[in-house]
């Protein structure tokens, strides 16, 4: 152990960190538009499935990979691996979070924007075209990238102040607070006329409406919604103390990330079929969704504010996380300032997420095999460079770390059965590349 690294205070700060970075924008923003797009229960059905047998075990490798050699994402692998080419798979998840933080943080200045406009109540109003609001705010090139600007601005600040007074004192006040704020929108999504159509959408699989394509989608979002494939959780647990156990962590962090694509779930479809909208909405669903369930509260305005508010910080604690890899990685060796390498991180995200903000505007007709800039960053980022990371990283603890080493770090801080951690190996040897391999291939129909 380094002594002078910097470390998780607490388990539950690394816990809610860690949760903090898978849930954000692809838990609560994300997964009811692909849920909507792909499937409704079918697709939800397939996700919880990913997360559990593929995901879970992705994120206990991970953890083991940044606790046992101390080291952010890149250096990790060059430790654990030395004079191999394995340190691709960190330089591999540095330029996806940088991709993904491009275009995520485009969607962060939405959030941003929306909260702004949600103080002085300008958003709930009578007879108000919430499609329509949108559409004008991601029409407007100077709204989008001022949101953008701003959005970054915040991540190099946090960033910035590092893991114990930035990003874990962040994340203990804020992820409670979200959770409660959640509940609250569920129980009034679901007590709308014609909210039981929306909950069979969401809760009632139908496997005739999947397609191969599909499948990829919901292996994506399931990597994506747990930061998984990136190295992100390689550079988190690289801070974490010998005492804690991983995949006891890991645990918490998938049953959470479940938990609140759930609330998302809930809190969304319901409110589509009430109000006749579109559940294959896209994007801007959460947008046009949120204010319609607000607007039918009592002190509908506030909780609307506070509830984007909420919504803001958790999008911030997943970019935060997205950022510290970045920083972290060429920070290592402490020859450079955190503070300059964090701001010039954050300045070259904002350049390379203009494109991606532009999309919705000036940028609309310029595709990329018939993507616009945004989308094809996504697709990019969820269906090839995370499933990509993914099948890497499992090869390289099935085939090159050494086994009494994942041994040792998987039972530090538990009592669990030897059985378990046997299990867990075959897991990663063979099934996650398999299955990676086999989705893959039968979405570009070649099986």
């Amino acid at each position: 152990m380094n002594k002078n690294k910097e470390q998780w205070s607490t388990k539950l700060g690394f816990i809610l960190s860690s949760a903090g970075a898978a849930v954000g924008l692809g838990a609560i923003w994300k997964f009811p538009y692909m849920t909507g797009m792909n499937g409704g229960g079918a697709f939800f059905l397939l996700f919880i499935g990913f997360t559990i047998i593929l995901g879970l075990p992705l994120l206990v490798g991970e953890f083991i990979i940044g606790r046992s050699s101390q080291k952010e994402a890149v250096t990790a692998y060059k430790t654990l691996a030395p004079k191999t080419p394995w340190s691709f798979i960190g330089q591999w998840g540095v330029v996806g979070a940088f991709i993904l933080m491009a275009f995520y943080s485009v969607v962060g200045g939405w959030v941003l924007l929306y909260s702004f406009m949600s103080l002085p109540g300008q958003i709930i109003k009578e007879n108000a075209n919430y499609p329509e609001l949108f559409a004008n705010i991601t029409g407007s090139p100077t709204l989008t990238i001022v949101g953008l600007g701003l959005f970054v601005l915040i991540n190099i600040i946090v960033v910035s102040l590092g893991i114990t007074n930035g990003i874990e004192k962040t994340n203990k006040v804020l992820m409670p607070l979200l959770f409660i704020f959640f509940i609250i929108l569920v129980i009034r999504s679901v007590t709308f006329e014609g909210a039981m159509e929306g909950i069979r959408f969401f809760l009632q699989p139908d496997f005739s409406k999947l397609s191969a394509e599909n499948v990829l989608y919901a292996l994506g979002q399931a990597f994506f919604s747990l930061a998984v494939g990136i190295s992100v959780m390689v550079t988190y647990s690289s801070y974490l103390k010998k005492d804690v156990s991983l995949p006891s962590s890991a645990g918490s962090v998938s049953i959470m990330n479940i938990f609140v694509s759930l609330l998302a779930g809930l809190a969304i479809f319901p409110v589509v079929f009430a109000f006749g909208l579109e559940p294959a909405e896209g994007p801007g669903l959460l947008f046009i969704v949120l204010p319609e369930v607000f607007a039918q509260m009592p002190f509908g305005e506030l909780f609307l504010s506070l509830f984007l508010l909420l919504f803001l910080f958790a999008v911030l604690t997943s970019s935060f996380s997205m950022l510290e890899i970045i920083t972290a990685a060429f920070t290592e060796n402490k020859q450079r300032s955190r503070k300059k390498v964090a701001f010039i991180a954050g300045l070259l995200v904002f350049l390379a997420g203009i494109p991606s903000a532009l999309s919705t505007n000036m940028l609309t007709d310029f595709t990329i095999f018939g993507l616009t800039v945004f989308d094809a960053s996504d697709f990019l980022v969820s269906n090839i460079m995370l499933p990509g990371g993914c099948l890497f990283i499992s090869l390289f603890i099935g085939f090159k770390l050494d086994k009494s080493l994942l041994k040792q770090e998987f039972s530090y801080g538990n009592q669990l059965p030897d059985g378990l951690f046997h299990v867990w190996f075959q897991i990663m040897r063979w099934l996650v590349p398999a299955t990676i391999i086999i989705v893959f291939l039968s979405s570009v129909g070649i099986l």
